[in-house]
């Protein structure tokens, strides 16, 4: 996380000094036998830093002998098992500390003490996280904070994660810190948006975009401002005492929320620091959980993890904050008509394929049977991996499809004996169909509505296609033809929605009248 969390290494809110031996080495502790020890038994003292009364050294001075095994809580998060630790408490309050001793006979006693702490000391939290994340004691407005609405830093925040990819085993690694939207969500553990990322504004229908943060190092206070309106998970609602949901949608509900004066904790003591949000607030999307990963963070830009437990998912949001939330200048692209054509034969294409959640063994490859109608040495081989909406797509960079001039899409196909009888997971209960399918999708998008471009294509769907051999399919798309938007073009295998995998090929694709 030290690559992480930017501007330097700064001092744990919760953390523990080993001053002493551990009790087997320390003398007084290894000689003897103890059967059992009591809680009157047990003493510790407590010292304040002579630096700051709210740094407080912990010590053991049970006198006992015989060998023994201690644990601290500390009352701040933090804990130990040394002889002698050491706390932070940055804030006034009183915390219980304490100590439980364990003996080999499985019996255990337990000592706690209340500790008062009359002030804040604010130079206890000047860490990088604090700072980052509030602009430190210095700032009394604190740093508001916006969902980063225009995947300005979705892809910072990507390549950032990258190098983190390799403490995942292979099977798991994909998914591992994929980030590609401002919120999205991935298998659990993943800390990324393997299944879905959000496009730029994808959201503009909802008001989620009106939700602010605003947090304040002075306090530890987090203001909520929105426009009356909270999101989140159909299965998390009941959770906060339960919110009162007005509206359901697939798996999301709605319902009245008007944010609020809340106050946070930040816990630096883990591989991630993170979050916790008091009352009932949350970072825009309420996935069940208030603890918020840190998985990236700059003075600009966060990445938030959420580990959604209730289903199995993580989610991962990214801000920056509201003065960088500006929409990109639009990009105006001319209408015309440009034949595509591509069989692959050298081994790499002409036509920039992009991938979505296929598997890797997705490219151009050696033609599975080389025989009338398809006698090519190359093709192109389609792996549907387990991701519910795999396909390859081609978008136009610089302009639109004239489709009065070029509205067919014709291309070669076969299609192996893949499992077609298993039912497979599903995104969702509004997917109907479970079962891999003998089918190729041919879709046309409009691609500057990002991840909502489904809701305006146009799809033209071949089925039920013969097993084992090269067919030639044409998507006549002349009936779309006055339309004006479409940019892109969506191939899918095996129909969307579910797990399930499989192996497809195609050749000689041409876009032309």
């Amino acid at each position: 996380m030290k690559n992480i969390i930017k501007n330097g290494i700064g001092v744990l809110l919760s953390f523990m000094l080993v001053t002493a031996c551990s009790p087997q080495e320390d003398d007084k502790y290894s000689l003897g036998t103890l059967d059992t020890v009591t809680a009157d038994q047990i003493t510790f003292s407590q010292t304040p830093s002579s630096t700051s009364a709210n740094v407080i050294t912990f010590t053991n001075t049970t006198a006992i002998n015989g060998v023994y095994s201690m644990s601290w809580d500390l009352g701040n998060g933090g804990s130990g098992n040394a002889k002698t630790v050491v706390g932070q408490y940055p804030f006034a309050g009183d915390y219980t500390v304490t100590l439980t001793m364990n003996t080999p006979d499985g019996k255990s006693a337990t000592k706690s003490q209340v500790i008062h702490i009359a002030q804040n000391d604010y130079n206890l939290i000047s860490t990088p996280a604090y700072v980052n994340l509030t602009g430190g004691a210095g700032d009394a407005d604190g740093k508001t904070w916006v969902f980063d609405q225009y995947n300005n830093f979705s892809k910072e925040v990507a390549e950032a994660l990258k190098p983190l990819k390799a403490q995942y085993p292979d099977d798991q690694r994909t998914a591992a810190y994929d980030i590609k939207g401002h919120l999205g969500l991935g298998p659990q553990g993943s800390r990324g948006q393997n299944w879905w990322g959000a496009g730029a504004n994808e959201k503009a229908s909802w008001k989620m975009y009106d939700f602010k943060f605003t947090f304040i190092q002075a306090g530890v206070k987090l203001n909520i401002v929105n426009n009356g309106e909270g999101y989140g998970r159909k299965a998390s609602s009941a959770s906060l005492g339960g919110f009162d949901v007005t509206g359901v949608s697939g798996e999301d509900v709605f319902f009245p929320y008007s944010g609020g004066n809340y106050n946070f904790s930040l816990n630096e003591s883990g591989k991630f620091p993170t979050i916790t949000l008091t009352g009932n607030a949350f970072m825009g999307y309420y996935c069940g959980s208030q603890v918020y990963e840190i998985i990236y963070q700059t003075d600009k830009v966060m990445a938030l993890r959420v580990d959604n437990t209730a289903e199995g998912q993580d989610w991962v949001f990214v801000y920056c904050l509201q003065e960088l939330n500006v929409a990109p200048p639009p990009v105006v692209k001319e209408l015309k008509a440009v034949p595509l054509t591509e069989n692959f034969e050298t081994g790499t294409s002409k036509i920039n394929f992009a991938k979505e959640d296929m598997g890797g063994k997705t490219g151009i490859f050696d033609n599975p049977a080389p025989v009338p109608i398809n006698e090519s040495d190359k093709v192109y081989r389609y792996q549907k991996s387990t991701a519910f909406y795999s396909n390859v797509s081609f978008t136009a960079e610089k302009y639109r499809f004239d489709l009065t001039k070029q509205n067919k899409i014709k291309m070669k196909v076969y299609i192996p004996s893949n499992d077609y009888t298993t039912d497979w997971a599903t995104a969702g209960s509004w997917i109907s169909n479970a079962k891999l399918r003998p089918q190729l999708a041919v879709k046309l998008q409009d691609s500057s509505m990002g991840g909502n471009a489904w809701q305006s294509q146009t799809e033209i769907v071949k089925g039920d296609l013969e097993l084992n051999k090269w067919i030639e399919l044409t998507f006549d798309f002349s009936n779309v033809a006055t339309r004006t938007d479409y940019d892109k073009i969506v191939i899918q295998f095996g129909a969307e929605g579910h797990a399930g995998p499989g192996i497809f090929f195609f050749d000689d694709f041409s876009f032309n009248e």
